[in-house]
């Protein structure tokens, strides 16, 4: 399978970058999302390898895939290369908008997503649209860092939107997770036990990032090798974040804290120039190669979704919903912080617009248990995934341009 996807993804960067000529996230994906399309008809028309690429898609658990193996290294990339300065100027918008914005994005979204399902006359609990708010609420890093790279946005917004992103996934899950323990009927949660567990995992995930970032600050001070140095890092990555998770620490803030720390003060005061050459140029590949496999899978995961009528119809209907919910998350923020500082131009218009969702939502809805609401809530997902990315994704740029 590993075979397949990477063969997949060089043939459909190629085809992108010589004809296409698109974003390569939103390229890869589009092209793969085409290619499914095409085996979907030919195989209703009794040609072609359908039921071949459902049997290869099957063998693979996406939420796993991602949030277990890919995440760590597309997190620690992207956290490298953030400026930690800027960041500390935006702290407050950011902070809101990562936790405070997703909370009232995922009350929004679930009920208003309750509502439109009873006018389509689909019967789902309240909780269950609750879960479907928690994993659509977050904002992707993943998909948000990948266009930023093309739509050229001022610092302070790119800031804004890539600081968020990368913070605000690790206060979606455990949101998701609190959620989906209600959800399946097990012990019952008092909100003093949400409040230790959100806690638990976002603060200790912060202070974990800071002691392992630390230990690795310093053997990279230590030595003057960029082989040694380039191994701590991935050891960093690849440890760190597996053993956050045993200490039931968020393992997404973690290692976005030692991103942000070895690419900061361990660049400054921890590396010579040849080892931040090999260090950007190693990561910067992990990040492309990772990411092109990435989205080639969003794009081909439509073969093995459960497709419907109503599930398609509440797709679209959620579109405007999930956007209108991110206009109040991030509005409201705003609102209340700009007696005390300035901001940019139709700020609130960009920050809505480019928060985009991912791989994390699907691999957050593919997480939910067998049944009629993951029947429902998974196309749902998609079809607002694939609408951020590509809609919102190539058009980000004209609006930034707008406001300039």
């Amino acid at each position: 399978m590993l075979a397949v996807l990477i063969t997949l993804s060089a043939v459909f960067s190629y085809l992108n970058h010589r004809y296409i000529r698109l974003p390569t996230t939103i390229g890869l994906m589009l092209i793969a999302l085409l290619m499914s399309l095409s085996l979907i008809v030919a195989g209703k028309l009794g040609v072609g390898l359908e039921q071949q690429a459902r049997v290869l898609l099957t063998s693979i658990d996406f939420n796993q895939a991602l949030l277990h193996g890919m995440l760590s290294f597309l997190l620690f990339a992207g956290a490298l290369h953030v400026n930690l300065s800027d960041l500390a100027q935006q702290k407050w918008i950011i902070g809101s908008l990562a936790t405070l914005g997703v909370v009232t994005s995922t009350l929004l979204v679930g009920t208003s997503t309750w509502l439109i399902l009873g006018f389509l006359d689909v019967r789902m609990p309240w909780t269950y649209c609750l879960l479907f708010g928690a994993l659509i609420s977050p904002t992707d890093p993943i998909a948000v860092l990948g266009i930023l790279k093309s739509a050229k946005i001022p610092k302070t917004l790119e800031a804004k939107i890539a600081g968020e992103s990368l913070f605000n996934d690790g206060v979606g899950v455990v949101v998701f997770l609190v959620l989906l323990e209600i959800v399946t009927g097990g012990q019952e949660v008092m909100a003093g036990d949400v409040v230790v567990l959100f806690l638990t995992e976002t603060g200790g995930g912060v202070l974990f990032g800071l002691a392992i970032g630390w230990v690795a600050y310093q053997m990279l001070k230590s030595v003057d090798n960029y082989q040694v140095e380039v191994l701590i890092t991935l050891a960093l990555v690849t440890g760190g974040y597996s053993l956050a998770g045993h200490l039931h620490v968020s393992g997404p803030i973690a290692i976005v804290v030692t991103g942000l720390l070895i690419g900061n003060h361990g660049r400054l005061m921890a590396m010579s120039q040849v080892t931040c050459q090999h260090l950007d140029t190693f990561w910067e590949l992990v990040d492309e190669i990772l990411n092109a496999v990435l989205f080639v899978l969003i794009g081909l995961e439509i073969l093995v979704l459960p497709l419907s009528g109503p599930a398609l119809l509440a797709g679209i209907a959620a579109i405007p919903l999930v956007l209108a919910s991110r206009l109040v998350s991030v509005g409201v923020p705003v609102l209340l912080l700009r007696p005390f500082r300035e901001f940019s131009p139709r700020v609130v218009r960009i920050l809505t617009w480019g928060g985009l969702r991912g791989g994390i939502s699907v691999a957050l809805a593919l997480s939910l248990p067998e049944g009629p609401a993951r029947d429902l809530f998974l196309p749902v997902t998609y079809t607002v995934v694939v609408f951020s990315v590509v809609v919102q994704g190539l058009t980000i740029g004209r609006l930034v341009k707008k406001g300039q």
